[in-house]
């Protein structure tokens, strides 16, 4: 953006696939095998350590809750598609922003900017770094919570280390993010071969009647739903690896419809794993689930489940470090818990996630003469642009919420800023607008740090 406004940008671009000269060709090395793992170690992160607790608290038995996680990978998987279609349709950096001004018109694509810097980035920075705090904390208050003030400070502790690090050096958080990984992969495989093991000894009690006494209702679907989710965020961004991959228009969907299903497989044993130790009663009243599942099937070597889990959410929170302001992370822990501002996050991002994928059945009938390399049947976008109104409407419906009010509020006055800083272009207001149009224009084409470091 820097010094030309939104507006401008909107009206002076002539195309939409992108024909400026690259300084920088990425060589096409990676191979659909690569390319799912790439998928697979970018979306397991924090939400599988956090997730089980919040959807079983909203579905209340066992059956349902495998269901949600089922029904959300396939979400994923779909909305994936979708956003594949869109990356290789208009092939310019930025994520959301392009397909919205392109669909839409620039107060959409502003709005999305100015949401992702205020709300999306930060709230998720939030949310992990809480994350890492309750599963460090888990060990040293055994059999009781720990203080949320305790929880909170080594939060905030976190935030500013991982901050700190990626400003002294870019290097040293990549190696930091690559051992982070290998660490959360290493503890996935662990819960989920134990699980197998004691099913395979015959763990099966709390499966029984696994769908006996559930009273569902649309705000308990959608809550839990949007837990679901959050532990497959970053579907929306596997189109980046678009440029590495060998033969990307055949070999990127096929990656997507396997490395999200194959992430889906995992989130199921996972919980499966979880279940055959706990029952959900146990669950609920589990202070760190991968904890109670260390403490009862790896003693003596308990240790080793709340040392990873902390490595791999702390590399969640190293990437998503990359894109999200540490300060307005920072002030959203103070009065937050990660339920709340889960359903902060997801009732954000699920929002400009249907109005992107509307955006793609909008462009099939308004840019008919673009290309379209990869493309989805029609009913893939009108099913996932439903679920996503369905998504955001339900729990305001059901069950209103302080978050959902403060994130409208957030949202909406983005357009104060785009009409006084964008639109109408005051002299005084463009001073000061300048260094955060700067950064936005930074935020929106930034790579994704684990595209970078795989």
């Amino acid at each position: 953006m820097g010094e030309t406004s939104l507006r401008k940008r909107g009206e002076d671009e002539k195309s939409i696939q992108s024909n400026e000269p690259k300084t920088t060709s990425l060589q096409k090395e990676v191979g659909l095998v690569s390319g799912i793992c790439i998928i697979v170690g970018t979306i397991i992160g924090s939400g599988i350590f956090i997730s089980p607790k919040s959807v079983l608290s909203n579905t209340e038995t066992v059956g349902p809750c495998l269901i949600i996680w089922a029904a959300c990978g396939i979400l994923a998987t779909l909305g994936a598609l979708c956003f594949a279609e869109l990356g290789t349709m208009i092939t310019k950096s930025g994520g959301e922003y392009p397909y919205l001004m392109e669909a839409f018109g620039p107060i959409p694509a502003y709005l999305f900017s100015w949401t992702s810097l205020m709300v999306m980035k930060p709230s998720s920075f939030a949310i992990i770094c809480l994350s890492f705090s309750e599963y460090v904390c888990a060990p040293f208050y055994s059999g009781c919570k720990p203080p949320e003030t305790v929880i909170k400070c080594l939060a905030a502790a976190a935030i500013m280390l991982i901050t700190t690090v990626n400003a002294l050096s870019v290097r040293l958080g990549s190696y930091v993010q690559n051992f982070f990984t290998a660490a959360k992969l290493v503890i996935v495989a662990v819960i989920i071969i134990s699980g197998l093991v004691l099913l395979a000894q015959g763990n099966t009690k709390n499966f029984e009647n696994s769908f006996e006494g559930t009273k569902l209702s649309v705000g308990t679907v959608s809550l839990a739903f949007y837990n679901g989710l959050w532990a497959y965020d970053g579907w929306n961004q596997l189109n980046y690896i678009t440029e590495e991959l060998k033969d990307p228009f055949r070999n990127l969907p096929r990656a997507i419809v396997i490395g999200i299903p194959l992430v889906t497989v995992c989130y199921i044993l996972m919980n499966i794993a979880y279940f055959a130790v706990m029952s959900p009663t146990e669950l609920l009243q589990s202070q760190a689930v991968a904890v109670t599942f260390g403490d009862r099937v790896l003693y003596p070597a308990s240790w080793v489940v709340p040392l990873f889990v902390a490595f791999s959410t702390i590399g969640a929170a190293n990437g998503t470090c990359f894109t999200a302001g540490g300060i307005i992370a920072t002030i959203y822990i103070i009065p937050g818990d990660i339920n709340s501002l889960v359903n902060y996050f997801s009732f954000a991002a699920w929002l400009f996630y249907g109005l992107t994928i509307l955006g793609l059945i909008v462009m099939r009938f308004t840019k008919k003469d673009l290309e379209r390399p990869i493309k989805v049947p029609i009913f893939i976008p009108i099913l996932v642009t439903l679920i996503s109104v369905f998504l955001v409407l339900a729990p305001i419906i059901s069950r209103p919420a302080w978050e959902y009010l403060y994130c409208v509020l957030f949202i909406l006055s983005g357009l104060i800023f785009y009409f006084l800083f964008v639109y109408y272009k005051f002299g005084w207001a463009q001073k000061i607008s300048k260094p955060v149009t700067m950064y936005l224009q930074m935020l929106m084409e930034v790579v994704p740090p684990e595209k970078e470091t795989e």
